[in-house]
């Protein structure tokens, strides 16, 4: 799957290379008006096969006569004594700046009805915008209501929140935010970029606007029984974390550090919970001193056995909501606080701040260069200091130890061998004429996964996309409105799932009946899909409106069957134009260069991510969204902080043990997508040479499900690369047919026998 990174105002903080003890150590333009008009709902008729609607019939949910009542509501807040703002600024994240939240906290989707993982919408007095970046935009086309602006974060000319905000708003207003929901750094940014025009940024502690409209109709939190972690999963106790911890904070002169990202609590502690779907964690914060622990937790999902493991930890137990009580406390009594202020929010780093001011009322003693101060004879620091720091525990969870690493092995031959009885199913059924939705095969999908051991879940909403569906980056089919599986279509399937002892993430585009040529030329990265009937072209809708007279009705449908005819030469193959588009390279080879790749230790990987892209550009093309994320052990399917993406920001390496995805992909808006994926884990490579001294590091896959070979057009690869799907599908069966029987397992021989070139 790919990465719903949380859609930010700023850009991460890049995280440094730490020098940690174990665990933690790691080396490392207009047409003419006219007064002759069309019908409203009339149809121009292209051609037998296409018709062009006006863009008013794309919006599936919302009638853009209907005013916003949300927005109206939320809107006569802000003239409320206490508050007394000019805009709103909503994100996707919760407190914890979660990727997915529990249905309490998703407030950005129930405001503006778009409910894409990543965005952000902001409200004024008379205007109401979402920004989201391009795994979304065909989603968010859909979902939004004439009442809201769509910003296609990232193209050309699209301005950030901040610059449209400077944009519209008089000088000295005020946008008002709830500090909770945004990191530190991500306030300070917005902060600094709105007062060019003298704006304020107003901290709104005690309310959060979209609560306070959504009132009793909104879902309760979770409040679901967390559970052990067992050790020999984890591979390493929580008093060996901890004390690791500890150590770290001794080196950086730091008496205590806050943790609120949920999977490093949950992965530092051992536990799992089930607060946020798809990810085992559980709403907590937890501040780790040099000589104890406190969890700020619901207690009512702590069961007696999970209390009297925290006690033996040496963990105590507060209330949630007494968090800044205690960030207050700490700064109070002198304490050097470690703040990762890429992901601590807003709140907490602004109450310790004040809570430093006060002790200088006092004690009159502060550091204000941001760096600790010498201790004292006691140990503790003279005064209250924020280190500033990324979080020591996200590099450490990142690097898997061995018995992370053989979780995630053992579980993914379990999801491989369900992925094999699924398809071998699928195909039987498409073969025999049988109606399935894009929803009935998700479910199905779901079934045969529930039956192995071990399993807890999914790991994300399946991506279940036939024809143009694929082609929405991270689309969730719906019951309602979701499509028929077309045998005459590509099909593209991501999902994923979550076993007591490893996370999966796997993504697979087939076809059911016989592909064209074109299709077979770009295989994930790279197959590239014909379509024999094209789609309607994607301006049709906006450009129809401005037709008013018969000439320009002529002049746009010849200018329509034009683009008719081109786009059926693609389809067809016509030698001229497919010799333009196909290179010598062009196949699997992004996703078999990415896999094979060799790359000095301490490489980031932004490097590696060309290696993906390479067969795209050749010929003109490109994906957007990066290549790879980081997975979870029994965790988040994504997480940091490495990545392999063209944000070339990160300058996390890649080290030994990390686990990461090779997804390129390739889609054409309203017809297609492609994309194959497998999870990898870093490993030391066996060079002939190291120069310079330095190891070099490469792949191991975690990943077996087959290719579809009839996707793959072999005179695009090279020997080398046909070595290398054999090769792939030899470890398939030799790893999963033993786990498998009957239609299944001879599904399996059938998809992995070796490949021969004509």
């Amino acid at each position: 799957m790919l990465l719903h990174r949380p859609f930010q105002l700023h850009a991460r903080s890049r995280f440094s290379l730490l020098s940690l003890p174990s665990p933690f150590r790691r080396t490392i333009t207009y047409l003419p008006n006219s007064h002759t008009k069309l019908p409203r709902r009339s149809v121009i008729r292209i051609s037998a096969s296409i018709t062009a609607k006006p863009s008013s019939e794309l919006r599936k949910k919302h009638k853009s006569s209907e005013p916003d009542e949300k927005l109206a509501a939320l809107r006569e807040l802000f003239s409320r004594p206490n508050i007394n703002i000019d805009a709103y600024i909503i994100p996707s994240q919760d407190a914890h700046q979660s990727e997915f939240t529990s249905e309490c906290y998703a407030r950005r989707a129930y405001i503006s009805g778009f409910t894409g993982s990543a965005g952000t919408a902001v409200v004024t007095k008379d205007k109401a915008a979402l920004w989201t970046d391009g795994r979304y935009f065909l989603q968010a086309e859909q979902q939004l209501s004439s009442s809201w602006i769509l910003m296609r974060a990232g193209n050309f000319g699209v301005p950030t929140t901040s610059e449209w905000l400077n944009g519209i708003l008089s000088p000295g207003c005020r946008i008002g935010i709830d500090p909770f929901l945004f990191s530190s750094d991500a306030a300070e940014e917005l902060k600094e970029a709105i007062s060019q025009k003298n704006h304020e940024l107003v901290y709104l502690y005690d309310v959060n606007l979209v609560d306070e409209i959504w009132k009793d109709s909104r879902p309760k939190p979770p409040n679901r029984h967390i559970r052990l972690h067992d050790v020999k999963y984890a591979g390493v106790d929580v008093s060996s974390k901890l004390s690791s911890l500890r150590s770290e904070l001794i080196n950086a002169g730091s008496s205590a550090i806050v943790i609120s990202m949920l999977d490093e609590i949950a992965w530092l502690l051992n536990l799992r919970g089930s607060d946020v779907p798809h990810s085992p964690v559980m709403y907590a914060y937890l501040v780790v001193e040099i000589d104890g622990a406190k969890l700020f937790i619901d207690d009512a999902k702590l069961n007696p056995e999970v209390n009297h493991y925290l006690k033996n930890a040496g963990i105590e137990l507060r209330p949630y909501e007494s968090i800044l009580s205690e960030i207050e406390s700490l700064g109070l009594k002198g304490a050097s606080l470690w703040l990762d202020t890429s992901s601590v929010s807003a709140a907490i780093v602004n109450t310790f701040k004040s809570a430093c001011d006060k002790y200088i009322s006092t004690a009159g003693v502060v550091n204000s260069n941001k760096k600790a101060v010498p201790n004292g004879p006691d140990g503790q620091s003279c005064g209250p200091t924020a280190v500033y720091r990324s979080s020591p525990v996200s590099l450490a969870k990142a690097v898997k130890n061995e018995a992370e690493l053989e979780g995630m092995r053992n579980c993914h031959l379990r999801d491989a061998a369900a992925l094999a009885q699924f398809w071998a199913w699928l195909e039987e059924e498409i073969g025999n004429g049988v109606i399935l939705t894009e929803v009935d095969v998700s479910d199905k999908l779901l079934e045969f996964r529930s039956r192995q051991d071990g399993f807890i879940g999914t790991s994300f909403d399946t991506i279940s996309g036939s024809g143009a569906n694929g082609a929405i980056i991270h689309y969730k089919p719906e019951p309602n409105s979701c499509s028929i599986i077309d045998a005459e279509k590509l099909f593209l399937l991501d999902s994923g799932a979550q076993y007591i002892d490893g996370t999966t993430d796997i993504t697979r585009t087939v076809h059911f009946g016989q592909p064209s040529s074109w299709e077979k030329n770009v295989l994930p990265e790279f197959f590239r899909n014909s379509v024999v009937e094209p789609p309607v072209p994607w301006f049709i809708p906006y450009f129809q409106p401005l037709c008013r007279d018969i000439g320009a009705i002529l002049l746009f449908r010849e200018l329509c069957e034009a683009i008719q005819t081109f786009s059926r030469s693609r389809a067809l193959g016509i030698q001229n134009y497919e010799k333009n588009r196909r290179g010598p390279d062009v196949g699997c080879k992004g996703h078999i260069a990415l896999d094979q790749a060799i790359f000095p230790e301490n490489y980031p990987g932004f490097v590696l991510d060309a290696f993906a892209r390479s067969s795209l550009w050749k010929i003109g093309l490109d994906y957007r969204h990066g290549t790879g994320h980081g997975v979870g052990a029994a965790l988040n399917v994504h997480e940091g902080p490495q990545s392999i993406s063209f944000r070339f920001g990160n300058m996390t390496p890649l080290l030994r043990g990390m686990v990461v995805s090779n997804e390129p992909g390739y889609y054409e808006d309203h017809a297609f997508g492609i994309r194959i994926e497998n999870l990898l884990h870093v490993k030391e490579a066996n060079t002939p040479n190291r120069f310079g001294g330095v190891e070099y590091l490469g792949f191991e896959k975690l990943t077996f499900v087959p290719i579809q070979a009839k996707l793959v057009d072999l005179s695009l690869l090279s020997t080398t690369e046909i070595d290398w799907l054999n090769d792939y599908h030899g470890q398939v069966w030799e790893k999963v047919s033993p786990l498998l029987d009957g239609p299944a397992y001879e599904w399996l021989w059938n998809n992995t026998r070796p490949l021969v070139k004509a």
